[in-house]
């Protein structure tokens, strides 16, 4: 496996992150992720009561999800390199105020195509905040401590996936599905000021924008998005999906081109000469996927194929989703005595044989505690796996490229979570339907056993995350 070349070191990496407050940091990026995090899974549990004021199809509540993601996808390389350039902290504080602003306006959406219209502003100010914050916890401290940090920082955003199936639950079944998008803006607030005041900033190399790379990407990646979630519903060999996978791999393909022989490329291709980084990278979109197509698909399954109301939905989520809070900062913290592969490759079996279960459960008329067990296993495995992927991608990396690193992780898992979405969708439509249980359940067991693959999948590529010096 060719080891990778290391750049010369960039001491402004941390000049002015030397002086930081550890602990604050922590802090606030982790209340950042929390509420990025939230806004992912929140939506989850108040899709079937947009479905019945706005109507719509399948496809259509899939378009609420994949919209956030598509721009949040899309974003995310150039957040990453304007963050390098312009400061950090400063990009990080934009992307702040363009989510609590774009969330009041999902908030007051009247009809689906604004909330879609604004859940993609939302995607574009989590695309800020993600590797911007990442990238300045992760220079704040040494490589030997960054497990141990990124585990907190998973820790405290597993409290976002915990709340959010819950929090979107109750407040709909409360209030209404409008007010779920209100819970960003104090957390907004409250982390810009804090960030503004107390984090300090941080750059990478002061290298040009590549504006026409800037351009090639973000149009590149939000094409090809747009054409793996609306393939389903137009199908794949109709004109507009065929043109979009064509302009997609022209646009990718030229930028690939452009990284190759610029002299300060956006995604340094030797970033890829890292085996280790590379399959971090693979592992992150076959996690992702798994994720969030069985967060989709499950939410769905429990409020048409079971009855429950949204409340009730978000509870029974509570089993898988709040067990990163406890055990993701442990096995931050494991990971750098025993290596990645050790805990990422058990951890997305025990996804698998969690989703497995409430396969067979769901066959049944189980209540409650019946599907207790299933969701621990589960959510067990995937906090053992959520902060060892990162950690080790990013010390497969020096520091002067670690913004540009958590960029490409952060993407992997949002194209993930797209076409894991996406695929799934494709199985529930070819078996089932939304117009009653019997025909949700029928849709949701295959589709969920693809979920359960794809956790698999990700098991055997993390074979590859071999232990090595970290740079």
């Amino acid at each position: 496996m060719t080891q990778l070349q290391l750049p010369a070191r960039a001491p402004v990496e941390q000049d002015e992150q030397a002086g930081a407050m550890p602990a604050l940091t922590v802090l606030l990026i982790s209340l950042a992720y929390f509420m990025v995090t939230l806004d992912a899974l929140v939506v989850v549990t108040a899709l079937p009561s947009i479905h019945r004021q706005f109507g719509g199809s399948l496809a259509t509540l899939q378009w609420t999800v994949s919209a956030y993601n598509t721009t949040y996808a899309a974003g995310i390389l150039t957040a990453a390199a304007l963050g390098d350039r312009l400061g950090r902290r400063r990009v990080f504080l934009g992307g702040l105020v363009l989510f609590a602003v774009a969330s009041a306006l999902c908030a007051l959406a009247p009809n689906t195509a604004t909330l879609i219209a604004f859940r993609s502003v939302q995607g574009l100010g989590a695309a800020a905040v993600m590797p911007t914050g990442l990238t300045l916890l992760s220079s704040a401290f040494p490589a030997e401590k960054r497990s141990a940090v990124v585990g907190i920082w998973g820790g405290v955003a597993g409290l976002g996936v915990a709340a959010g199936p819950l929090v979107g639950g109750g407040v709909t079944q409360g209030l209404s599905w409008h007010w779920i998008f209100w819970v960003n803006v104090p957390v907004g607030l409250l982390v810009f000021l804090g960030a503004r005041l107390r984090v300090r900033e941080s750059f990478g190399p002061r290298a040009p924008l590549d504006l026409p790379g800037l351009v090639s990407v973000t149009l590149g990646v939000g094409v090809l998005v747009w054409a793996l979630v609306d393939g389903p519903q137009d199908g794949w060999t109709s004109a507009p999906v065929l043109l979009a996978f064509a302009a997609a791999a022209a646009l990718l393909a030229a930028f690939v081109r452009r990284q190759a022989g610029a002299a300060a490329p956006m995604i340094p291709l030797g970033l890829f000469r890292s085996g280790r980084f590379a399959i971090a990278a693979l592992t992150q979109l076959a996690t992702g996927a798994s994720i969030f197509s069985a967060a989709f698909l499950t939410s769905e399954y429990f409020q048409f194929g079971r009855g429950d109301g949204p409340l009730a939905t978000g509870l029974r989520f509570l089993p898988w989703t709040a067990t990163p809070l406890l055990v993701a900062p442990i096995a931050g913290a494991v990971h750098d005595r025993v290596g990645a592969r050790r805990l990422v490759v058990p951890g997305l079996l025990m996804q698998a044989a969690g989703f497995v279960w409430i396969i067979h459960l769901a066959g049944t008329h189980g209540g409650y505690g019946a599907f207790v067990a299933p969701f621990v296993i589960a959510g067990v495995g995937i906090s053992i796996t959520l902060p060892c992927i990162p950690a080790t991608g990013l010390n497969s990396v020096p520091p002067a490229w670690l913004g540009k690193a958590s960029g490409v992780l952060t993407m992997s898992q949002l194209l993930g979570a797209t076409v894991g979405v996406a695929i799934t969708t494709i199985v529930f439509d070819a078996n089932g339907s939304l117009l009653g249980a019997d025909a949700a359940t029928a849709g949701y067991r295959p589709a969920l056993a693809v979920a359960a693959g794809l956790s698999v999948a990700g098991a055997l590529l993390a074979l590859g995350l071999r232990r090595t010096r970290q740079p």
